[in-house]
């Protein structure tokens, strides 16, 4: 949790708040940032949600199962795969969830298709092509 305090801190996170568009500054440490459930923030980069157990989820164990591992910026970062994120999105219910849907709907068939369409092109190939 000290490595989420001090990267929230050089994001220079703010809590967000319908009066403050900047944000709401908070001083925090890994141990108060444990303490709550949920932070709603926002950075000169953007907004986020930071949860600790999305809804529909038992929180990290339960998505670390089917995560992904992609690099960005140097750094190895684990993402929750798409069906976890569906999932919690259905599982919350907020109006912005809602929203968020069916793009995510949408992404998952297209990958879909695009893994069926490769494994059916794998067996178009035959077994007799090397490389």
């Amino acid at each position: 949790m000290q490595r989420l305090s001090a990267a929230l801190h050089e994001l220079n996170a703010q809590i967000r708040t319908a009066d403050l568009p900047e944000g709401l500054p908070f001083d925090h440490d890994g141990a108060s940032l444990s303490r709550a459930r949920i932070w709603n923030l926002t950075t000169p980069f953007g907004e986020f949600d930071l949860s600790f157990a999305p809804s529909g989820t038992e929180g990290y164990r339960d998505l670390a199962r089917h995560a992904h591992v992609i690099e960005s910026y140097g750094q190895l970062v684990p993402v929750a795969d798409l069906d976890d994120v569906i999932r919690s999105k259905e599982a919350a219910g907020r109006p912005k969830d809602i929203l968020h849907l069916p793009i995510l709907l949408q992404t998952r068939e297209r990958l879909r298709n695009q893994r069926r369409q490769g494994r059916e092109t794998q067996r178009d190939m035959g077994p007799d092509i090397g490389f």
